[in-house]
């Protein structure tokens, strides 16, 4: 049974309606509960992860952080079911539960999560929704470094940013 944020319409996620797209693609039914959790709370993770200071690594402003969101929120736009399923899940969350707070324990856990969720895509996924999704996930980070708007990310980020791509699977 799809859980019912999954089953939320694009129009209630704050995204018109297309034509043609389904609000969650029928192949989310084949994730347990765990691992559709594993999948939406990845790019948050990421989010926080990237956002957060570390050795080499300043403190984000703001504005890092509405960039990783914008990230996040552009996975409406995309021609992948899985990724639209996924930004509408995390949109209609609602539960109170927290985002890891960063540090580098907490990256060595998210590196194995993105393995995890990498790991649960060959198995279930089309081939296009999970590099789709691994793609998205990626460009979240890449946003919130700042890589992405031509400005080159600083050793550190770069560091991560290889580290993330290859536990993505991108690298």
């Amino acid at each position: 049974m799809l859980a019912p944020e999954v089953l939320m319409s694009h129009s209630l996620a704050g995204e018109p309606p297309s034509a043609g797209r389904r609000a969650a693609p029928l192949t989310t039914a084949v994730y347990s509960a765990a691992e559709w959790d594993l999948l939406t709370t990845l790019p948050g993770r990421v989010l926080v992860a990237t956002a957060s200071p570390g050795p080499g690594r300043p403190a984000r402003g703001v504005s890092a952080g509405l960039a990783g969101l914008d990230a996040v929120a552009a996975g409406r736009a995309s021609d992948s079911d899985l990724v639209r399923a996924v930004v509408a899940a995390i949109y209609a969350r609602h539960d109170g539960s927290t985002t890891p707070t960063g540090g580098l324990a907490d990256l060595v856990d998210l590196l194995a999560a993105c393995r995890a969720a990498v790991r649960l895509l060959r198995r279930r996924a089309d081939p296009a929704d999970a590099a789709a999704y691994r793609q998205w996930v990626e460009s979240v980070a890449v946003r919130v470094c700042g890589a992405g708007g031509g400005v080159p990310a600083s050793p550190a980020d770069q560091r991560i940013l290889d580290r993330l791509g290859a536990a993505l699977g991108l690298r």
